[in-house]
């Protein structure tokens, strides 16, 4: 058969025939931010055939640090250890899901992303569109398939605080991913503060699905353009309550054909650890 090379999403209809190929591997990114144990007893009871766990706090975060928020951005030398041992090469194609709407898998995808991995995908429809429409399942755990891969991450894709008041006043597009009442204040079920990043706008992630998936990629890229306004997709930020939501919205653009956006890795969770940041409620 024919190389793989998916890149943004790919359907269920497209992977299931992949199933078991040398060079494919699949990450299951299923996790509960209330629950750190649901997704890995998830996994253990049932997953894609051949699939390996991947934990957003063990595995898909690193330790805390002063402004990196709950979910903080890893260091390449643990995560790529991590990438190695689950059998991922550079050259490998990887295929994530969850069973959410794709926002954890969606961080795996941007994490190889930053490290110039560019044969990585997200499974549409995540693991509740396979198994609705009755595709194979086991849970058996795959053996080890050592492999090694050395990669730092492209730091120009990655915003912080600072860099996100210098992208503001630059003009840059601050893309808050969160849902609608958290950005405007009104309730916040995580973080110790209400609001946004003063001069952010808000499309929460949600907005770039239809029917469980992904709109199509022409429908995402008028949506985008439109909130571009002539800009370039590199003068977009995303951000959401931890750097996890918002690389829905970096996915979403490259499957649109808009590459080139920037993850503010702290979010709202890194920009409240200083009192000292502005902080609105201002709807826009």
């Amino acid at each position: 058969m024919t190389p793989i090379d998916w890149t943004t999403l790919v359907s269920p209809e497209a992977l299931q025939p992949r199933l078991g190929d040398d060079d494919l591997v699949l990450l299951d990114c299923r996790g509960s931010l209330a629950d750190p144990s649901a997704g890995v007893a998830a996994w253990r009871a049932s997953h894609l055939p051949g699939a390996r766990h991947a934990d957003m706090e063990r595995d898909l975060s690193g330790p805390h640090a002063a402004g990196a928020g709950r979910h903080p951005w890893p260091d390449a030398a643990g995560f790529t250890a991590k990438l190695s041992a689950w059998g991922i090469w550079p050259a490998t194609q990887v295929v994530a899901y969850d069973d959410g709407d794709g926002a954890f898998a969606a961080r795996l995808w941007f994490l190889l992303h930053a490290l110039g991995h560019a044969r990585v995908a997200v499974l549409d429809g995540g693991w509740r569109q396979w198994c609705a429409q009755g595709r194979p399942v086991d849970g058996l755990e795959p053996e080890p398939r050592p492999a090694s891969y050395r990669a730092t991450f492209d730091d120009t894709l990655l915003v912080d605080a600072r860099g996100v008041r210098a992208h503001l006043d630059a003009g840059g597009l601050l893309l808050d991913a969160r849902a609608a009442e958290r950005f405007r204040g009104e309730v916040e079920p995580i973080d110790r503060v209400a609001g946004h990043v003063p001069g952010a706008i808000n499309r929460p992630y949600a907005a770039n699905l239809v029917e469980g998936g992904f709109k199509a990629s022409r429908v995402l890229r008028a949506e985008y353009e439109a909130l571009l306004d002539g800009r370039d997709p590199e003068a977009v930020v995303a951000m959401c309550g931890s750097g996890v939501t918002a690389c829905h919205h970096l996915l979403a653009m490259a499957h649109a054909g808009l590459p080139g956006a920037r993850l503010f890795t702290g979010s709202w969770s890194g920009w409240i650890e200083d009192p000292a940041r502005p902080v609105s409620t201002r709807q826009i």
